[in-house]
Formats: structure tokens, C-alpha cells, sequence
């Protein structure tokens, strides 16, 4: 058999020990050698027949935590060093965990079972483990005990050994619940796809129904990590030695890695002291039928030669896999740092924070206005950001909508308006509303309606004759001027549902821009829910101006007197004449057209002619405040008080709204909460271990 210095590599051995040493294994599956077996099973011989080291028997010292025990050759050493440490589990909090990295001890020579005792005794204090019974602190731990041992004469080899697992308890030492802890800290080892599995079993039992070898099985059913270790052969009953004999050949529970057989001393032995175990194993060997078993699967010796291949083959193996998991897992973790942000501890981080958000939302903002769309790809997965096309259009449906349905009735002749477009049939109806509200506008914004056609010109006449006849005084040849107020509130009576319903549409835009981009540049759900709640009364104040101006408009337009000094009245009055005029001779036909046709108009009576002034000066009045009150809505009470304004409600969310905010509701809404401090410092370990794990590849 070859040197089993030949079989191990010491760089990459010494490489991976020491990932473990800071911590790499806590996020990355690293190779290693676990023992594993029941608190009865003969683990802790195993483990000092294999490290020549005196571990504490009395007291169960070594079962508590997992132990890290690596030997390494140093040529250079004259004697045999030993250094203890401690690493902290990876929940430890920093101050325990720094507390623990402090600790540590070193001797030189040989290790006495006595100094080892004491060695074990204060590693257990500073873990804060129990060693008496009824003690409140806990039996067990996740924190690693770490041993290194090197000397010129040593062999490279890395184990772990874990406590044993156990189905009943201990009065006073240890409780149910510490059953689920053991075999959960052990189950977290023997899951790792490139740890090797020391499985310890006792040859005087029925070795199916052990425990460990059910987790074995569960964690590397096809064998390939497990190498079984047989102990206390010499306790077999007389006519069982075959059973045992068939698992070491290979004909029962067959494994990749085979089982070897050990003898470690025993109790009497023990007691006696000054047992050389190396012998007395070499002596039982040589007894029938143990005889009968290859050197390579009998003894201490033979399972370290074991051990020392099927680590070193494993680490060679895996490493590779292990430098690229190093790598990705720090970018991941990385990137989830870059994603908390920076801290939000102090008032000044928090403002600054904030400050940040406001610069992303106010840019936003205005690529949204300027419509610079192609700046951000936000307005590609959000087209609905897209706020000064949106409100454009709704301005163009707005404007529509009054030209087409905003009259109460039909004028005679005009071509101007539209309502019996193919589009439009007669019973007709249209919303005044184009968007969905939202529940937290409902107190501002106005509900929808329906609003059906204009009635056709012959109801005009009706009207306004009966207008007439009920308001005239005593005037010859005109009318009572108050009379054009009158039938101007009349016929504009659709006005007030389509404005109200356009500006509660641009404020509901507006909102539904506002808190979907807050959203998006919060970046967290807490802090844009705090900032939504906190900016609502100011925005829904924003929103209440606009509507109130809107009010005020169609108090102006529908209450007001009717004035303008726009020239395009008295071109309407005149269009409004010729057409008429032609209609007339339409009906006449030119040839048969008199001076008196002309004059006497068909024979109108004085009412029949000043009804058709009222409604001539009516409609030439109507579409100059029409289009005038379209304009002023759009460009006042939406573009002013909610576009583009300079104090929309965009403008709310400001650095002077960030300079305002007491420290405590600094807090409030940028403070970070507990469990992202935890995420925070959490990841800035992993981070921390990782980059120096990935310098030790290097």
C-alpha cells in the first residue's frame, strides 16, 4: 500500500480547512469527513484511536458541539503543536460571535487527558453550555470547536465529529427538545452532497435497525459518501461473528466505500491504564474468525489510509465546484445588499435616503411630461406612466364629447356640430367618466353619469319660443337681454357632468401616476405606504383645487352674463345668416326668387323672427363659450393645478417635503425595520467571509 502521505494533497486540504475556519461552510457545501453514529455506538473511540487524542469520558465533554479536528505535517515543527479556537454558529449575534473568535489556546508536546478535560471544560463556558444537572443554560450547541494539530510526523487528514444522536433523555441533562436539536445539527452535516460520512454502528447489534444508518441511507441512497465503521466485535455473541464478517465482505448492506472493522479498548481496559489500543487491536485481529479479514478493512490504521484517499478524492473532485458556488453565492449576495440600499440608522441617512427616492420620482416625472419616453425602460413595463400622452388624449375626448353631446338641444342649421354622425344613434348615451375611479378618491372625484343626445332642432324652436312668450316685456323689435343667460344655462346644463367628469379623470391619472411611481422608486413596501399616507391630505387638497376651479369655470360660463370680446362670435352670427339665406333660396329655388322672398323670409311673424335672433345669437355665442370653456378647463384647472403647474401635486414630493419631516417621522417612514437590519448585517458577514474565503483561492 502507498504512503498515505502520497494519497493526501495538502494545499487544497489546508485551503478547504480553512474556509471552514472562517466561516465559507456556513453558506457554501464545503468537502469534509463527519462521524456520525448513536451516543452508544463507540464514536468517541473511534475518533481518539483515529487522532491519538484523550478525549474527556467522564463527562461527555465532546458530545455537546461538533468538533473540527485537522492534522497537518510541518517539516519545519521540531515537536507537536496544538491550537483550539472556537467558530461561532452562523445565527451567532456580533457581539458573541467576536467574543468567541477571541478565544483560543495553544500548547506544545503532548496533550494530557487532564489538560484536555480543562481545554474542554472552558470551551463549554464560552459557548455557555451546562455542565451540571438542572442547569438552565443549554445542553447543546451549534458554535464549532476547532482543533489543529500539526507536527513534523503528522498525517494530513480533516474530520468533524458531531454529537451522538439519542431517542431518550436524561433526567436533569437532557430534554425532548434536545433530541431534535442533535439530530438536526446532525442531519445539516449529512445532508452536504460533498461531505464523506464516517457511519459508526456497534458489530453487537442489529445493525438494520440502527438509526444513523436509516439517515445514511436517506441522504446518500446510492452509498457513494458512506463508509461504515463496525465497532465492538468483541462484544459479538458467539455464532454472530459471520453476520458481521458478511457486512465487512460486501454481502450485506452493501456500500461503495465498504465497512472496516475496528477494536477499541474496552471498559476493563480503560480502567487499567497504559493500554497500547494499537496492540491490542493488532492481537484480536490475529484471532479466528477476525483472522479471516483483509488488512484493509481491519483496524484504525487501515480506516485513516481509508479516509486519507477517500477525502483527498473527494476534495479533488468537488473543489472545482466549490471556487465557482464561492464566487456566485458573494455576487448574490451582493446584489441583495445593493438592493437594501444604504443604511437608514441615523436622521441624516434616512433624509438622505428620501432625498434619493425624490431625485428618481422627480426624473421620472419629467421624462413623463417631456415625453422622453425612451429615456427610462419604466414607460415600456408601465405604460400608464406615459402621463402626457394620456392626459392629451383625454383632453381630445373631452373636447369631443362637449362638441357632440354638451348642447341640450340641436341648433336649426350647423355644420359644425355632429350628432348625427353614423356613429351616434338616436337613444344614444355616452359616459362622462373615461377612467376607474379609485377607492381613496371617491370623496373627490365625481361619479359617473350618462348623458344621451342632443334633442333634434324642432325642440329648439319649441324652447325658445316658449321662452320668449314667458320673459318678454315691453320691448319692440329685440328682446329682454337677460334672455341669452337664460337659454345659455340652459342649453350648457351637460357641462357641469362632462367637466367635473374629465378633471376627476385627470386627477384619478395623476394619482394612479403618483403612487405607482412612488411604488416603484420606493423600493420598499413600507416606506411608499408611509409616504402615500403621509402625502394624502395634501394631495387630495391638490385635487379639490382643480375641481373647485373647474366649479368656478362653469359658474363663470352657465351664471355669468355672456360677454366676449372674441370677433369670431360676429363671424358665427353672420355664418349663421348666410346659411339661412341659403337654405332659403335652396327651398325656393334661385330662378323663382323674389326681393319680397327675400324680405319676408316666408312670411315670419314677430315672435317667429325674434325667436330666430335669440336662437341665431344663442348659437353663435354657444360655440365661441364652448370652445372657451374647453380651453380654460384643459389649460387651467388640469394643465395649471395638475400638470404642469408649479404647484401640482408632483411638486409635493420634494426635497423641501423631505426637509420638513421631523426626526421622529424620519423614522417613521425611512427608518429601516428590524428584521432589514438583520438582512443588513447578516449579509455584510456573509459578504465579509466569503470575500475572505475567496482569497484564500486565490
Amino acid at each position: 500500500m502507498s504512503e498515505p502521505a502520497t494519497l493526501a494533497d495538502p494545499a487544497m486540504l489546508d485551503k478547504i480547512d480553512k474556509l471552514f475556519a472562517c466561516n465559507v461552510g456556513e453558506y457554501i457545501d464545503l468537502p469534509q469527513l463527519v462521524v456520525v453514529g448513536d451516543q452508544s455506538s463507540g464514536k468517541s473511540s473511534v475518533l481518539e484511536g483515529l487522532t491519538q487524542l484523550p478525549f474527556p469520558r467522564d463527562s461527555g465533554l465532546c458530545t455537546r458541539f461538533a468538533t473540527q479536528i485537522i492534522f497537518r505535517r510541518n517539516k519545519e515543527l521540531s515537536v507537536r503543536t496544538v491550537t483550539a479556537s472556537i467558530i461561532p454558529a452562523g445565527d451567532s449575534g456580533a457581539d458573541r460571535a467576536s467574543q468567541l473568535k477571541e478565544w483560543s489556546a495553544g500548547w506544545k508536546g503532548g496533550l494530557e487527558a487532564e489538560h484536555f478535560s480543562q481545554v474542554m471544560a472552558e470551551v463549554h463556558e464560552k459557548m455557555g453550555l451546562s455542565t451540571s444537572e438542572g442547569s438552565s443554560q443549554s445542553t447543546f450547541s451549534k458554535d464549532v470547536f476547532r482543533l489543529e494539530i500539526c507536527g513534523p510526523e503528522e498525517d494530513h487528514l480533516s474530520v468533524i465529529d458531531v454529537p451522538g444522536i439519542f431517542k431518550n433523555t436524561t433526567p436533569g441533562l437532557t430534554s425532548k427538545a434536545d433530541i431534535h436539536v442533535v439530530r438536526e445539527m446532525v442531519e445539516g452535516y449529512m445532508k452536504n452532497p460533498r461531505s464523506i460520512m464516517l457511519t459508526v454502528v456497534p458489530a453487537n447489534v442489529d445493525i438494520a435497525t440502527q438509526e444513523i444508518i436509516e439517515m445514511a441511507r436517506e441522504f446518500d441512497p446510492g452509498s457513494e459518501r458512506t463508509i461504515g465503521v463496525l465497532t465492538k466485535p468483541d462484544l459479538v455473541d458467539k455464532g454472530a461473528e459471520d453476520k458481521v464478517l458478511d457486512l465487512v465482505e460486501g454481502k450485506k448492506l452493501y456500500l461503495q466505500h465498504g465497512w472496516i472493522l475496528v477494536r477499541n479498548l474496552n471498559q476493563q481496559e480503560l480502567q487499567y491504564g497504559n493500554v497500547n489500543r494499537d496492540l491490542e487491536e493488532e492481537a484480536f485481529g490475529r484471532k479466528a474468525p477476525w483472522s479471516s479479514i483483509p488488512p484493509d478493512r481491519f483496524g484504525i490504521k487501515s480506516l485513516k489510509n481509508r479516509l486519507q484517499e477517500t477525502v483527498t478524492e473527494n476534495a479533488r473532485r468537488t473543489f472545482p465546484s466549490v471556487r465557482s458556488e464561492i464566487t456566485k453565492r458573494l455576487r448574490d449576495s451582493k446584489n441583495a445588499l445593493k438592493v437594501l440600499g444604504g443604511e437608514r440608522e441615523t436622521p441624516e441617512q434616512q433624509a438622505g435616503f428620501l432625498l434619493d427616492i425624490v431625485a428618481k420620482f422627480q426624473d421620472i416625472t419629467y421624462q413623463a411630461l417631456s415625453t422622453n419616453y425612451g429615456a427610462n425602460n419604466i414607460f415600456d413595463r408601465h405604460r400608464d406612466l406615459r402621463l402626457a400622452t394620456i392626459v392629451v388624449t383625454r383632453d381630445t375626448e373631452f373636447a369631443d364629447d362637449l362638441n357632440k353631446w354638451g348642447h341640450q338641444y340641436e341648433f336649426n342649421i350647423d355644420d359644425d356640430f355632429c350628432p348625427s354622425s353614423p356613429s351616434i344613434c338616436e337613444g344614444e348615451t355616452t359616459k362622462t367618466r373615461k377612467v376607474q375611479n379609485v377607492a381613496e378618491l371617491e370623496d373627490v372625484t365625481a361619479e359617473q353619469t350618462q348623458e344621451s343626445l342632443p334633442s333634434d332642432d324642432d325642440d329648439i324652436n319649441q324652447w325658445l319660443g316658449d321662452l320668449y312668450l314667458n320673459s318678454r316685456g315691453f320691448e319692440i323689435g329685440t328682446f329682454n337681454v337677460s334672455l341669452l343667460a337664460t337659454s345659455m344655462k340652459k342649453q350648457s346644463k351637460k357641462w357641469t357632468n362632462f367637466a367635473r367628469g374629465y378633471i376627476s379623470d385627470i386627477i384619478t391619472m395623476v394619482h394612479k401616476f403618483i403612487v405607482k411611481t412612488l411604488e416603484i422608486v420606493s423600493g420598499d413596501k413600507r416606506v411608499y405606504s408611509s409616504l402615500v399616507s403621509i402625502m394624502m391630505d395634501d394631495l387630495l387638497e391638490k385635487y379639490r383645487c382643480a375641481l373647485n376651479h373647474v366649479d368656478f369655470l362653469l359658474h363663470v360660463e352657465r351664471n355669468g352674463t355672456p360677454k366676449t370680446l372674441n370677433h369670431y362670435f360676429n363671424d358665427n352670427l353672420q355664418k349663421c345668416r348666410q346659411q339661412r339665406l341659403t337654405a332659403l333660396l335652396k327651398k325656393k329655388g334661385v330662378e323663382n326668387l323674389s326681393v319680397t322672398d327675400i324680405i319676408m323670409q316666408d312670411h315670419m311673424s314677430n315672435d317667429e323672427y325674434t325667436v330666430q335672433v335669440i336662437h341665431d345669437i344663442l348659437e353663435s355665442y354657444y360655440k365661441v363659450a364652448r370652445k372657451r370653456f374647453v380651453d380654460n378647463v384643459c389649460v387651467q384647472a388640469a394643465d395649471y393645478f395638475l400638470v404642469t403647474g408649479p404647484e401640482t401635486p408632483m411638486k409635493l414630493f420634494s426635497p423641501a417635503f423631505v426637509n420638513r419631516l421631523s426626526p421622529e417621522k424620519l423614522a417613521e417612514i425611512a427608518g429601516e425595520e428590524a428584521s432589514v437590519r438583520r438582512r443588513r448585517a447578516n449579509l455584510r458577514k456573509e459578504i465579509r467571509e466569503l470575500e475572505e474565503g475567496r482569497k484564500m483561492l486565490i
